[in-house]
């Protein structure tokens, strides 16, 4: 498989420790989000994908041209498959023809069973949910300009600035997502 897989050290990349992730029984805990372009009605084209190892800080960032035949890390019984509306993920995995992940959180539906009840209804957007746990995030400005970017595909898959301008958008919009995690399972 010719996949590009960049690591970086934990503690290097500024990956907080998540004391409630040591707990899991898993050997490894994966968070992965997609940017993909999905017309109504059709099945999504998977752009990028970033995934990071909670304990580890490992990181895998892969454009299109990168996608090998399975996914880039463990998706079998003994590591948890992480990411906040799972289901989005899950397309890019079928769309791609990966195996399915043996074990999935999804955090999304957790936010859900978390805030069901409390009265006023509110948004269950990523942001709101990091915003209900008081952590960091980009703001809903950043998304949008990193959404309108990955929009953009000829843009993207043909200038490498483009390339880096939405790997950027997604590390600096899915750091905060890890913490989630933590949050959502230390209340």
């Amino acid at each position: 498989m010719s996949t590009i897989v960049r690591e970086r050290d934990g503690a290097a990349a500024g990956v907080p420790a998540l004391p409630a992730v040591s707990t899991l029984p898993f050997a490894e805990v994966w968070a992965c989000d997609f940017e993909y372009l999905a017309p109504p009605g059709e099945k999504p084209t998977p752009v990028c994908m970033v995934a990071r190892e909670f304990r580890s800080g490992r990181e895998i960032r892969l454009w299109q041209d990168e996608f090998g035949s399975r996914a880039p890390f463990r998706t079998d019984e003994g590591a948890l498959f992480v990411s906040y509306a799972a289901n989005a993920e899950l397309k890019c995995f079928l769309q791609l023809g990966w195996p399915m992940p043996a074990r999935i959180l999804d955090l999304y539906a957790e936010f859900r069973a978390r805030t069901s009840g409390m009265g006023k209804e509110q948004s269950r957007s990523l942001l709101a949910a990091l915003s209900f746990y008081g952590l960091p995030h980009i703001t809903s400005d950043e998304k949008d300009a990193g959404r309108a970017l990955v929009m953009r595909p000829t843009v993207v898959r043909v200038r490498a600035a483009g390339r880096t301008g939405v790997l950027r958008y997604r590390r600096r919009a899915d750091g905060p997502a890890t913490r989630t995690h933590a949050a959502a399972h230390s209340s």
